[in-house]
């Protein structure tokens, strides 16, 4: 296990550059983002350990990043006085570019990892947008009308994006529908929706609604989603059946669910991070009886969901956490609020 310490600054974001297996970043606040500066940390992994190449202050905290998926030199960060700000990390320590049209704190941004033209932001002031790096002004607003800690853009789909708010709702959209009422929300799901009963089961028991604080889109089948939260649980959706609630349910966590990703290898594998301080590996079942051409005869039956190991190094609020999209399918990193980034292998603490 690799470590760095982010001295001064508390931990928000970890991502992997999307073009070197060697290059990480690392959005951190100071004062655990309540009051204060933000720094926004780009990291190598060296033969001598984790190695920081440049790093980036900002007037206030910083809660989230995203590298560039169409320059290897380029990061956005969301910060807490609502700006959007795009950094060069080839050039001098000023943004490149600067956005300021949210009302509230920025908690996350995306880049659309398909179309590599646009990214999204979402914010505690209600909604989405959608911006053009080269444009001044946003090319879409996308209300939610509820603290929006989380929106990603779907890995399969250039156009299609989703959402998790504070009022328990998971929500999709599709940018290629028209501007109409509905601002292009073709979704919406409670998240706290029982699952659906089997035959002759009693009938599942309803969990009050609560904040819903991540989500994440599998990358290898399309409708599938994972979405966590205040309540400790991992959930994951089929969104050609929404009516059905989860397919799969994840507790163990103690406390809330902060941050959740697929595996960019395995199709049934994702790491979440938690505020009980551990970073968890979980599977949702679905690669039991998967044929050799990996299709399920029936993917809307994935039991046998379980944690497949946990990493409890962090001692404060684990808060981020990211899957290297190189080499060996198990390399990970995450950071918390113990200004600590660590580097492990998933594999390495994983159960048969």
């Amino acid at each position: 296990m690799l470590e760095f310490r982010t001295h001064g600054y508390n931990g928000y974001s970890v991502k992997y550059s999307p073009f070197f297996d060697s290059r990480i970043a690392v959005a951190a606040s100071a004062n655990f983002g309540l009051v204060g500066n933000g720094r926004l940390y780009i990291l190598n992994l060296t033969a001598d350990g984790i190695k920081p190449e440049k790093w980036f202050d900002t007037q206030d905290s910083l809660f989230d990043l995203a590298w560039s998926e169409a320059h290897e030199n380029q990061l956005l960060t969301a910060s807490g006085d609502g700006s959007i700000k795009l950094f060069d990390i080839s050039l001098s320590e000023f943004p490149i570019a600067n956005w300021s049209e949210h009302a509230r704190e920025v908690f996350c941004v995306q880049w659309n990892l398909v179309g590599k033209d646009s990214f999204l932001s979402s914010s505690w002031d209600g909604c989405i947008k959608i911006w053009n790096p080269h444009m001044p002004a946003s090319i879409a607003t996308l209300p939610t009308h509820s603290c929006t800690y989380s929106a990603q853009f779907s890995p399969h789909s250039p156009n299609i994006l989703s959402a998790v708010s504070s009022d328990s709702h998971m929500r999709i959209f599709d940018l290629r529908t028209p501007a109409s009422a509905s601002n292009h929300l073709t979704l919406s799901i409670p998240i706290h929706t029982p699952p659906k009963a089997q035959p002759g089961a009693p009938p599942a028991v309803g969990i009050p609604p609560s904040e819903a604080l991540t989500h994440d889109w599998n990358k290898y089948r399309e409708t599938v989603l994972a979405t966590a939260g205040v309540d400790r649980l991992i959930r994951t959706f089929d969104i050609r059946a929404p009516g059905q609630g989860p397919v799969a349910i994840l507790p163990g966590h103690e406390y809330a669910v902060r941050r959740l990703t697929w595996s960019p290898h395995l199709s049934d594998v994702l790491l979440s991070a938690s505020y009980d301080m551990t970073c968890r590996v979980w599977t949702d079942g679905s690669a039991v009886g998967v044929g050799a051409q990996g299709v399920k005869t029936d993917p809307m039956a994935l039991g046998g969901g379980r944690e497949l190991g946990r990493m409890g190094r962090h001692t404060e609020f684990a808060t981020g956490v990211d899957w290297c999209l190189f080499g060996a399918e198990g390399w990970c990193a995450s950071c918390g609020w113990d200004e600590r980034l660590l580097v492990w292998d998933a594999r390495a603490i994983m159960t048969s």
